[in-house]
């Protein structure tokens, strides 16, 4: 199995991980990489781009990260806050009047995005065309009765949050999220969507039989089917070039491990040279706690981050990122001035704990001479 890269001097049970997920743990192609003090540290990519095995992963091979993408988001609009240009204790109708409708006036930017804002899926059945609507769908979320009363629970708003978020900064801006990422983010080599040029670059997405957005919960309530099968999606959507050339700041994020781990990196400096100290924990500080209505699960939200309470992004509360659909990851550990990111093309079926992530962040803190406590 082809493995590129290095890992400094003391991670090499990192590279033992990760060599261990394309062997044992079902891995076709993927990559991890580790910032520390903003220096790249761990830069590690292997097997394949598809799952014929037909062309190895490169260096620069780029790959679909699902909701590892509303991290990256939650961090331009951060940036946007720290210029002064959106607010966190605005009321989204300052930027967006129309989203007042229906009672929601007096929801907050905080609000919408630590998915308190009522509008986790539509209420109208949706293809996934409709989807690629930006100002369709966004019109519609903006005229939609929520479903519950804003800031009175969470529920992810899986898909829906990028079509607030990008309506949110396309009326305080002038540009789409896409383009607000693609000129402030072009040093991360991330991108919603893909341009031709960078396509080619591009890994294939792998699933199991039968995997859909619907077996992130079991005997789906109303709500959670609105969210997660209005409308199902294939976990091979990513492939197509539909999908490629639209903009869903949510789930259609296209990233390297390597810019994923730089950008985390930065934030976990105290917000490096991309914001302000004080706006990096103004971003990063809960929002909201307790059971997710949607994913059933126990969740801290920030402003469009996901603060580390269940463990799962090392052994300190205060760090914080996001993890998609499949298994990739990113975050920032500021209490070691860590950021790191894991990218796959071969999804697994695990809401939590996939045994790849758990491994490689196990050997990640093993190498920091801090082992996660319970370690698995």
């Amino acid at each position: 199995m082809p493995v590129g890269g290095f890992c400094a001097a003391g991670f090499e049970d990192v590279e033992v991980a990760f060599r261990a997920n394309l062997t044992e743990h079902g891995d076709i192609g993927a990559a991890f990489a580790l910032a520390a003090g903003g220096e790249l540290v761990v830069d590690l990519w292997g097997g394949y781009r598809s799952e014929d095995r037909a062309s190895a992963w490169e260096r620069d091979t780029l790959v679909n990260v699902w909701s590892t993408s509303k991290g990256v988001t939650a961090t331009c609009i951060a940036m946007l806050v720290d210029r002064g240009i959106l607010s966190y204790e605005q009321r989204v109708a300052h930027y967006w009047p129309e989203f007042a409708a229906a009672g929601k006036g007096d929801a907050t930017v905080a609000m919408l995005l630590s998915h308190q804002a009522g509008l986790a899926g539509f209420r109208e059945p949706a293809t996934v065309a409709d989807l690629y609507d930006q100002e369709g769908a966004a019109t519609q979320l903006a005229a939609m009765e929520p479903w519950w009363e804003p800031g009175a629970q969470s529920g992810y708003h899986a898909i829906t949050m990028g079509h607030l978020a990008n309506a949110l900064v396309m009326r305080a801006t002038g540009k789409s999220l896409g383009q607000f990422a693609a000129e402030e983010l072009a040093h991360y080599d991330y991108s919603v969507g893909l341009s031709p040029s960078r396509s080619i670059r591009a890994a294939a997405m792998s699933a199991p039989e039968q995997l859909a957005s619907t077996d992130v919960a079991n005997d789906l309530s109303p709500l959670q089917i609105a969210v997660l099968a209005n409308p199902i999606l294939d976990p091979l959507l990513p492939n197509s070039a539909a999908w490629r050339a639209a903009e869903l700041p949510s789930a259609n994020g296209f990233a390297t491990a390597r810019g994923l781990a730089q950008l985390y990196g930065q934030l976990a400096m105290e917000g490096g040279s991309l914001m302000r100290r004080e706006t990096i924990e103004r971003a990063s500080t809960v929002e909201r706690s307790g059971i997710d209505a949607v994913l059933g699960i126990d969740a801290q939200w920030a402003c469009g981050f996901l603060r580390n309470t269940l463990g799962i992004y090392g052994p300190d509360e205060s760090a914080f990122g996001h993890s998609g659909w499949g298994g990739s990851f990113a975050f920032a550990d500021p209490a070691r001035r860590i950021g790191m990111g894991y990218v796959m093309n071969r999804m697994g079926t695990d809401l939590m704990g996939d045994p790849r992530a758990v491994a490689l962040v196990d050997a990640a803190y093993r190498s920091l001479g801090e082992a996660r406590p319970g370690n698995r």
